[in-house]
């Protein structure tokens, strides 16, 4: 189970709370309905997702989480952790790669920090790109020139916007 899956499942709170009753010694849906506060609708419905996605069994007459599912998800975040990167390291922008795809990579990074359909004043792009560039070996001014460079941020009449780089959705 992947750590974002497992989220996903404890997500909401009926289930969550489901799944703390078990964790805390309830054994049957008398049980959790009981200690919850849930009623039995409530608590058939969370246990039919929880149990359809392998996170709580049914051991004899004995609902029970299977616990296990955390320390596999945390080894699969772990092993899918990515390096560190040696141009962004605590969220400041270190130094700009001379290569173009992997400077465009760091710069798609920095442009997440910009709202999409927001308008900036040039002195607030200035101040967010010069706590990116604290400490490092490249200055607000030549990112900010990047960022425009690569089509990450337009600007006219002494505004810029993002107008390119990845989106959360």
């Amino acid at each position: 189970m992947t750590p974002d899956s497992l989220i996903g499942l404890l997500a909401e709170p009926e289930r969550l709370r489901v799944v703390a009753a078990l964790v805390l010694g309830a054994r049957t849906t008398g049980d959790i309905t009981g200690s919850t506060g849930l009623d039995a609708r409530q608590v058939g419905r969370s246990l039919r997702r929880l149990r359809s996605a392998g996170l709580v069994v049914t051991d004899g007459s004995v609902l029970r989480v299977r616990e296990e599912l955390f320390k596999e998800a945390t080894r699969v975040e772990q092993a899918n952790r990515v390096p560190e990167d040696p141009f962004v390291r605590d969220g400041r922008l270190v130094k700009l790669p001379a290569q173009r795809g992997r400077r465009r990579a760091v710069l798609e990074q920095v442009s997440t920090t910009f709202e999409p359909g927001k308008r900036y004043l040039e002195r607030d792009v200035a101040e967010v790109l010069k706590r990116w560039c604290e400490g490092g070996e490249v200055d607000h001014v030549t990112v900010r020139r990047h960022l425009v460079d690569e089509g990450l941020l337009s600007r006219a009449d002494g505004e810029y916007w993002r107008s390119g780089g990845p989106v959360s959705v």
